[in-house]
């Protein structure tokens, strides 16, 4: 008996992995149907719906290389989708929108760390910028501290770890 792609024949199951099952057909060869392909439900253990030595209808899919793809899924009855009814149905509810609030005035700068906290004493531009400068250096030198140390090594030298 030769079996045709797309035909429907029957066979038995003669393995189960986690991915797929192997079924025996009628000619002599073996095809293997994959986990997606079980069930138009989702599958996840196979043992659920297949066991060894079963006899399933499959559809043959591909054949290729001496490998035969089989699918049960394609011989099942496809599920109807259901149509909402009226009874299904629930009423669409809007959410009630909240009372719409403008933002509050821009009454200055942000508030930076190297800003003055005082706002009753405003500091020049000239106050903040060096504030600014020397708060940027005093990090900037923290991370070449940090960075250095985790490394391990020196970056000056010959290259050797320390």
């Amino acid at each position: 008996m030769s079996i045709e792609i797309g035909t429907i024949v029957e066979g038995k199951v003669s393995g189960i992995s986690k991915f797929g099952a192997f079924v025996d057909l009628p000619d002599g060869s073996t095809g293997m149907v994959h986990i997606s392909e079980v069930s138009q439900s989702y599958v996840s253990e196979i043992n659920d719906f297949l066991s060894i030595g079963e006899t399933v209808k499959v559809k043959i899919l591909s054949k290729e290389n001496g490998k035969i793809v089989l699918s049960i899924k394609q011989t099942q009855p496809k599920p109807e989708k259901k149509n909402r009814n009226e009874k299904d149905a629930k009423p669409y509810k809007s959410k009630p929108r909240k009372p719409y609030k403008p933002a509050p005035p821009v009454t200055g700068p942000g508030n930076f760390e190297w800003q003055s906290s005082r706002r009753d004493t405003p500091s020049s531009f000239e106050d903040m910028m060096s504030v600014f400068k020397r708060t940027s250096e005093d990090k900037m030198s923290d991370l070449k501290k940090s960075s250095g140390e985790s490394r391990g090594y020196s970056r000056r030298g010959n290259g050797s770890r320390k």
